[in-house]
């Protein structure tokens, strides 16, 4: 084999190696993908994360992590298999997929040593003058005429070694070769690539989230495991929201702790106290009156988001995947049922290649939605006869033109959630909740800022960056190359003052721990 011209042009590309004269995998390659063939039991690969990990590992032994792998590949991987991707698919496609390519690439040696050793003629007999010509699997260069012939089998194992990222890259622009590897098609560029508008963002410098009139969603800044120290010693922003409604302490007998893929929504908790202060000095300060209005079933409309931030992240909330983490979590939060539809297309199709960027836009910019309410309607319209058992069928199913009009106007409250006790940046975080807004189609935002001194320019930055009429790609990739130079201490000064130089500057490693989680 070590011999042949063709597979000498080709060996520096492939993952494999010459062993006594036959092709073959490193041993801990090899030790890797039986664990993989042998199916999740065996592997403990069950999800798109440590399937990542299997890979860098499967890499790392090949020698092929100087090679980088495209930006934010890892989170890729994770957002599409733990994220995008069903709990019922992702068990099948790691339980049976999986083990199946993996025993494919554990033959790519014997399956590219018969196609070398009948390459040279595969096409004897078969037309004259075709006898001895090459078709063995190799570089063609320039002006060079040639045939290659590969087997559908082969062509399926090396398109698994592209789709496990096992091909070296070094050098491959030297022969003028594009990108074979399939980690650009998983890097998390989704955010970058969004068309869709910003929604309508409002400033409140006083009030608090549970006080606004609006039906909107309130934003609880909760702990992973829900109502954090609500029955223990805490008193911040989570646990007084559930002193004054009380009921939601029982979602602490049913609820588990949340992944980073998933939020919680409660509809229908009546308030039933007034307070004052915060952590140390809250006290309760009389009964309150819920004069909300109900719907059919009884319920209070508010609805309660809970929705964990990362704690005290210091500077690892400015690496992508972290910055990943906490957009995925408020976008999760922020997800309309009634627009699920116009979820999956924008994941499903290309972003700036569809119609779905214009639709967006009338979406979040057009006081009644084109895309989903051809039939103006009203919510008493839509309610009137249904059940309480309709109701919630009908958030699960596909959305009429009716249920998509009571939904349309809920907007979101929020805070500065993830900051204070939990230390995250509030103009990051403030910025990353917009984008998740934005990005779940929701009509505005409005920002609770408690007096937190490094937004009180909010007002002014917000209103610049609508009137740019920039899209959630266009603010998210200027987040982004920011948090990239304070990771690399290029910069020190706070995300508004960067975009807005000419704002006064305040020291961004300040954090109040006013009413944030």
């Amino acid at each position: 084999m070590e011999n042949r011209e063709d597979l000498n042009s080709i060996l520096s590309f492939l993952p494999l190696g010459l062993q006594s004269s036959s092709l073959a995998w490193s041993s801990q390659v090899v030790e890797t993908l039986r664990a993989l063939s042998r199916g999740p039991d065996h592997s403990r690969v069950d999800s798109g994360e440590v399937f990542f990990l299997a890979i860098s590992d499967m890499r790392e032994s090949l020698r092929l992590s100087f090679h980088l792998l495209a930006l934010s590949a890892a989170e890729g991987y994770a957002l599409f298999f733990d994220d995008l991707m069903s709990r019922v698919e992702a068990l099948k496609w790691f339980g049976e997929v999986v083990p199946v390519l993996a025993a494919l690439l554990l033959r790519l040696p014997s399956l590219l040593e018969n196609h070398y050793r009948d390459a040279d003629d595969i096409l004897s007999g078969r037309k004259e003058g075709l006898s001895g010509v090459k078709t063995g699997l190799r570089i063609l260069g320039p002006q060079e005429a040639g045939i290659v012939v590969l087997s559908q089998e082969l062509i399926s194992a090396l398109l698994a070694c592209s789709f496990f990222c096992l091909f070296p890259t070094y050098d491959r622009g030297v022969k003028h070769l594009p990108a074979i590897n399939f980690d650009c098609l998983f890097a998390s560029d989704f955010w970058s690539r969004s068309a869709v508008s910003l929604c309508h963002f409002e400033v409140l410098h006083s009030g608090l989230i549970e006080d606004q009139p609006c039906e909107a969603l309130q934003v609880d800044f909760a702990n992973k495991y829900i109502g954090g120290g609500a029955l223990h010693r805490g008193c911040v922003q989570e646990e007084i929201c559930f002193m004054i409604n009380p009921e939601l302490i029982i979602s602490m007998l049913f609820l588990p702790s949340m992944a980073d893929n998933e939020a919680i929504e409660i509809v229908g908790a009546e308030r039933f106290s007034n307070y004052t202060g915060y952590a140390s000095s809250f006290r309760f300060s009389g009964d309150y009156q819920d004069r909300k209005p109900t719907d059919l079933m009884g319920r209070r409309k508010t609805r309660i988001i809970a929705i964990d931030a990362l704690c005290n992240p210091k500077l690892r909330q400015y690496r992508l995947e972290f910055l990943l983490r906490e957009t995925n979590k408020a976008f999760c939060g922020f997800f309309d049922q009634s627009k699920c539809h116009l979820y999956q297309k924008m994941f499903q199709e290309a972003p700036g290649t569809n119609n779905l960027n214009k639709d967006a836009k009338e979406v979040n910019n057009k006081p009644g939605n084109a895309m989903l309410d051809e039939t103006p309607s009203t919510s008493e319209e839509q309610e009137k006869g249904a059940s309480g058992a309709e109701l919630i069928e009908n958030s699960y199913s596909e959305p009429s033109s009716q249920y998509a009009e009571s939904q349309e106007n809920i907007g979101v409250v929020t805070g500065n959630w993830g900051c204070g006790a939990f230390g995250g940046d509030p103009e990051l975080k403030t910025i990353v909740q917009w984008l998740a807004a934005s990005q779940a189609l929701r009509p505005f935002i409005s920002h609770c800022t408690f007096g937190e001194e490094a937004l009180r320019t909010l007002d002014q930055v917000s209103q610049w960056i609508l009137s740019h009429e920039w899209t959630v790609g266009d603010l998210w990739n200027l987040l982004a190359e920011y948090s990239n130079q304070r990771l690399k201490g290029e910069t020190n000064i706070g995300f508004f003052t960067w975009l807005l130089p000419s704002l006064p500057m305040h020291d961004s490693s300040m954090v109040s721990d006013k009413n944030c989680i």
